[in-house]
């Protein structure tokens, strides 16, 4: 009899184990009966209650949840084939509606494949790549330092902003009725396809080369104005020092004039004092301790030696 009250209490403790589970934070919880949902579902985290072996529990996550795209060639409305990479982040927001259609993340992750990969593919095929790629009508700046602009780029009405709320919207109608709440999508990268590279790395080249070219003309302008007005300054600077070595050589030449004129004009001794001095300097300019002299008897040397004795 003992033994069958020990057998009968551990069952018990068994089933009360078992019937006992624990609700996290993150987590929501729905309660299944023979394979349908029993009650709403469990949101209150905290120790909880079940029939064991007849109710089965579904845990799912609170938490928002990421979804990422895989990157895909898209053509625009205007034929321009862009690769276009997306994602997003939602949320569980029905269990019961989750449990219905979808049971678990990974189908759900499957489902939000094919809902937003056609949602982005569907929205951006019906519009332009301007508007794709564009947000606002700002006007684009080139060289801020020179202040060129470009304002040849046409406006757009609805830019790259209004697109990806369009793809939201969309996604989250088809959504909703799965047990599943889209809360945000955006783009990661946009880019253009290999076949339209080419053309558009092309343009870029042909754009700097323009501005490049107009930089070396500006450049070269610049350099002959240069040039001529350092050869304008170097010719002024020589004709005005031209003229001012003769300026003064007129006026040394003058003084000297004046000088010698003034010499002449002495008395008799003085003068003959002067010849006898200048020919004195010149006879020690000309001639050295080795240099032999023929002189004329009417020369000035002879007359000025043969008037020392």
């Amino acid at each position: 009899m003992k033994l069958t009250w020990l057998v009968v209490g551990a069952l018990v403790a068994v089933l009360l184990s078992r019937a006992a589970f624990v609700v996290n934070e993150w987590e929501q919880v729905v309660i299944t009966q023979f394979g349908r949902p029993i009650g709403a579902p469990i949101v209150e985290p905290g120790l909880k209650l079940r029939i064991p072996l007849i109710q089965t529990i579904h845990r799912f996550d609170r938490r928002f949840l990421e979804w990422s795209g895989e990157a895909e060639e898209l053509p625009t409305r205007d034929k321009v084939f862009i690769w276009v990479d997306v994602y997003a982040r939602w949320r569980i927001s029905d269990p019961l509606k989750f449990l219905e259609n979808l049971r678990d993340e990974a189908r759900a992750q499957s489902v939000l494949d094919d809902i937003l990969d056609g949602e982005t593919r569907n929205v951006v095929a019906n519009h332009d790549l301007r508007q794709v790629v564009r947000s606002t009508n700002r006007t684009p700046v080139l060289d801020q330092s020179l202040g060129e602009v470009e304002s040849s780029l046409p406006p757009i009405e609805i830019g790259r902003e209004q697109i990806r709320e369009a793809i939201l919207e969309e996604a989250q109608a088809k959504s909703a009725e799965l047990g599943i709440e889209i809360l945000d999508v955006r783009f990661r990268r946009i880019n253009y396809g290999e076949s339209v590279r080419p053309n558009v790395y092309n343009r870029m080249i042909s754009e700097r080369r323009r501005i490049a070219d107009r930089f070396r003309s500006e450049g070269q302008g610049d350099a002959a104005r240069i040039l001529g007005e350092m050869d304008r300054e170097l010719k002024r600077i020589q004709s005005e020092a031209y003229r001012d070595a003769h300026t003064i050589m007129g006026k040394a030449d003058g003084q000297a004039a004046a000088i010698y004129a003034g010499a002449y004009d002495q008395s008799a001794d003085s003068r003959k004092f002067y010849e006898f001095q200048k020919t004195m300097e010149t006879f020690r300019a000309t001639v050295g301790a080795d240099t032999s002299l023929i002189l004329s008897t009417g020369g000035d040397f002879y007359r000025f030696l043969k008037g020392s004795q």
